[in-house]
């Protein structure tokens, strides 16, 4: 067994405004708030911690972060514009007017939105 096999993974997101960052993962993606510290604004998501982080300096990567497995793409997507969240637009790929992208072979689907710092997240079906 390799050292970290077993270990179950925490993800962190930076942001610069720690109180907004956790009404978006909360209310907007509807995240549960599992707790705050001095350090973060824990949540929970599919059985691992996501800990969004104050770091007054960062600049967000222009890559995805986090993706989030979903069932239903094209209905995340709709539920998410209803909470008033806009979908990156990518020259380089060809999405539908949902902002979805379908993957050659046509069974991988992803969407990406950023958070109110600039991080890219998505939603998939891989």
């Amino acid at each position: 067994m390799g050292i970290l096999e077993a270990a179950k993974p925490a993800i962190i997101i930076c942001t610069r405004d720690r109180a907004r960052a956790t009404a978006f993962y909360r209310d907007t993606l509807g995240l549960p708030l599992a707790y705050e510290d001095n350090f973060a604004a824990v949540f929970n998501t599919g059985g691992v911690t996501l800990r969004v982080s104050l770091v007054p300096d960062f600049t967000p990567q222009e890559h995805a972060i986090v993706g989030f497995q979903v069932p239903d793409v094209p209905a995340a997507v709709k539920a998410l514009r209803e909470k008033s969240v806009t979908f990156n637009i990518y020259q380089r790929f060809r999405q539908d007017e949902l902002g979805i992208w379908t993957a050659p072979g046509g069974t991988t689907h992803v969407a990406w939105f950023k958070d109110p710092d600039g991080n890219v997240l998505s939603v998939t079906s891989a």
